[in-house]
């Protein structure tokens, strides 16, 4: 029997996103084995930039058949500073590009970031993306960030690299909620509490519903800070007799109230495949999203409404919770059974060398 191919995964920022994609890719596809260094999803910046130093020694030496990196992974400098990390044939993972992602309002806007990712996706033998949004929304910004390069930008970047991407999104798991009766008035937010996600935007819209006397629950899920934000305090003093639950919680939980709400909602300012709402909608609840982002390829028209238009999102909403919610489309292409032979194949073809640049030799 000839020996397993070891494939050296690089994640430098697990998250939820992230942790679930790298517990699902190294459980599913046991005929590989797996070397995974992360790093604790946190101090984004310093993860950026710095995570060729956290590894520094602990990447000297290391032997692979192939690597794989996600997007927060310096993979060009780890590549430079590791001979043998320069021979493998290397799979760049975009879960998130920094040319799409919102500027929070305390934020250093920095195009260091975007360069790490430039060089990254250069370095790679491939690349692969969580949806076609994610990959035109980073091969326009590196086109608008190269166009401010004052010489010596050379030709064609954007062809090279699309040449060599493809579109691969992370599987959704179908959720295993217990056989719970749907509440058609039971509203899901199930975002991190954070300004990209834009909570405020949710918030208005209840509020505006809860004066034209529209009769609704909310289940308010998904990771908050230690101190409690604006928005979601206003939610608690206005509706607090409308809210069935307001934590984040333990997966069994949180997959019986995915099972039983009707609709779930979605104000994001960025989202590069959604997830959240992916999994909601897998289990039965119907999408309201904005007409942008990642959303545009996976739900109808019906599901999408003005990005940033509270006013829009609150005419959809009541007309669902008085007339009736449309049913949940249909969203199999993300789960595993459709996506695990894809992932299987761009796997195989990484290990055997089929995925490398022309021209580059495996010596």
């Amino acid at each position: 029997m000839p020996p397993r191919s070891r494939i050296l995964l690089l994640s430098a920022y697990r998250a939820d996103s992230h942790a679930a994609w790298v517990d699902w890719l190294t459980t599913t596809f046991g005929q590989f084995d797996w070397e995974v260094l992360e790093l604790p999803g946190r101090h984004f910046r310093w993860r950026i930039r710095g995570n060729p130093v956290s590894w520094l020694d602990r990447l000297a030496g290391v032997e692979a058949d192939a690597v794989i990196a996600t997007s927060m992974v310096d993979l060009a400098t780890l590549r430079g500073l590791h001979p043998s990390l320069a021979r493998p044939p290397t799979l760049y993972y975009v879960h998130e590009n920094q040319f799409a992602y919102p500027v929070g309002r305390d934020q250093v806007d920095s195009v260091d970031p975007q360069m790490v990712q430039i060089y990254a996706a250069l370095a790679a033998d491939c690349v692969a993306f969580n949806s076609a949004f994610n990959r035109a929304s980073f091969l326009d910004g590196m086109d608008a960030l190269l166009s401010r390069m004052p010489d010596h930008v050379p030709e064609g970047l954007r062809t090279r690299l699309q040449a060599r991407s493809e579109v691969l999104p992370v599987p959704v798991a179908p959720p295993t909620a217990a056989d719970n009766p749907r509440d058609p008035r039971l509203i899901l937010w199930n975002h991190r509490w954070e300004y990209d996600k834009a909570p405020e935007v949710f918030v208005e819209a209840l509020l505006r519903l809860r004066e034209a006397g529209v009769d609704f629950r909310l289940a308010l899920l998904g990771a908050r800070p230690a101190q409690p934000p604006e928005a979601l305090q206003r939610l608690r003093a206005a509706l607090g007799d409308r809210i069935v639950a307001d934590d984040k919680l333990p997966r069994r939980e949180y997959e019986d109230l995915l099972g039983r709400a009707g609709i779930v909602v979605s104000t994001a300012l960025h989202e590069f495949q959604g997830l959240a709402v992916l999994e909601a909608t897998a289990a039965g609840a119907t999408p309201l999203v904005p007409d942008a982002l990642a959303y545009r390829e996976q739900y109808p028209d019906t599901c999408r409404y003005p990005a940033g238009d509270g006013a829009a999102l609150t005419e959809r909403l009541r007309h669902w919770l008085q007339q009736g919610t449309p049913p949940a489309p249909d969203v199999r292409a993300w789960l595993p059974a459709r996506l695990e032979p894809r992932w299987q194949q761009a796997l195989d073809a990484l290990v055997s060398g089929n995925a490398r640049r022309p021209g580059i030799s495996r010596a």
